[in-house]
């Protein structure tokens, strides 16, 4: 992968927060989500599954 993040390990802003919900629920993939919030899939998927949220799948 040649993206790189340089806020790692940083904690989840409110803001942040609040997109991951609001993409989430109108269907957005992860892929998109993450790079919206310039985060990486990984960890938009590990705070999706802590604030229970589902993501879709690409098909």
């Amino acid at each position: 992968m040649t993206d790189r993040f340089e806020r790692h390990r940083q904690a989840w802003t409110d803001d942040e927060i609040r997109k991951l919900h609001m993409m989430a629920t109108k269907g957005m993939s992860l892929r998109a989500i993450a790079t919206s919030l310039t985060r990486s899939e990984e960890s938009t998927k590990k705070r999706a599954k802590q604030d229970k949220l589902k993501i879709q799948k690409l098909r």
